[in-house]
């Protein structure tokens, strides 16, 4: 497990990460969210020991990451699909960290098949990856020690669908063999395809630290999906009752208020015909949305 208890780190004045405290299981995919400046990086990289905390801890696998003599054989990350020498080839890259982590040679071919890297493009500098090359070569350090905990920091960056599906079914495969997978992305569609659990942060601070599924039945807004050759007509009678109807980009109405129930007796009332009456709720990636336009009001405020 990845375990956190009052974690702080401060830069001078701004506190970047404010006592966070939270705990990342084994045998699921943890997904890791908050806007941009929420602390995410920050907490990363301290519980990979590449930055002190202020105060608090953090451990894996009850170990700081700092005490472990062969790091990748325990817990393996993607923090910067761009942190590799430019000058070495991806196989001279994923060489050098197997001799430093007594890792077998062998692995190295084997995680380059894995991520879809042929040894001609594997022995080709690294200067010269497109961006989905750069992530998959990180993704493949990452898994070279076959480790037990998987870190990583928006890993879908420059991958195409096909790249995105495989990640996506990667993840859930390594979290069903019982690894602990912790996973920061702000593509919500795949988040939410992905994650069993959220961590949520905000300014620092945890929001939340439940599954998926709680987090959107508590966070999220129900409403209901209609369709109707008549919709001007349908719309008026809507507002007149108070509600609230926009047309979503799949050319439906989304009416927030009066539940499926009540628009359909209403709709029979007036004698409109309906071709969709669906009962619906947010999607992950809108209620992350209205989180961070939160967090970017609160700033706003902050500031003045």
């Amino acid at each position: 497990m990845i375990e956190a208890s009052e974690l702080t780190k401060r830069y001078g004045e701004k506190t970047a990460v404010d006592r966070l405290t939270f705990t990342v299981r084994p045998g699921r995919v943890t997904g890791f969210l908050g806007p941009n400046g929420a602390g995410k990086s920050t907490t990363m990289r301290l519980i990979l020991g590449l930055d002190a905390p202020t105060s608090g801890s953090v451990t894996v696998g009850g170990r700081r990451c700092s005490e472990l003599a062969a790091p990748l054989r325990v817990v393996g990350s993607l923090l910067d699909a761009k942190g590799v020498h430019g000058g070495r080839s991806a196989y001279d890259h994923l060489a050098g960290l197997a001799a430093g982590n007594r890792i077998p040679r062998r692995r190295v071919d084997e995680v380059l098949e894995t991520v879809g890297l042929p040894p001609a493009t594997a022995r080709r500098r690294a200067k010269g990856y497109s961006l989905g090359m750069g992530q998959r070569l990180g993704i493949a350090a990452a898994l070279l020690g076959d480790p037990e905990v998987l870190i990583l920091d928006e890993p879908v960056n420059g991958l195409d669908t096909e790249g995105i599906r495989w990640i996506r079914d990667t993840m859930r495969s390594l979290a069903a063999e019982g690894r602990t997978v912790f996973l920061s992305s702000h593509l919500m569609s795949e988040m939410e395809l992905t994650a069993d659990h959220l961590v949520v942060i905000g300014r620092g601070r945890l929001l939340a630290d439940t599954s998926t599924r709680a987090f959107l039945e508590s966070h999220s807004q129900a409403h209901t999906l209609v369709r109707t050759p008549e919709p001007e007509k349908l719309r008026a009678l809507l507002e007149a009752r108070g509600a609230t109807v926009r047309v979503t980009p799949h050319g439906s109405w989304r009416v927030d208020g009066p539940d499926a129930a009540t628009i359909g007796g209403l709709a029979r009332e007036h004698g409109l015909a309906l071709h969709e009456l669906t009962p619906a709720r947010s999607s992950l990636e809108e209620v992350y949305t209205a989180l961070a336009r939160d967090e970017a009001e609160y700033r706003t405020e902050a500031l003045r």
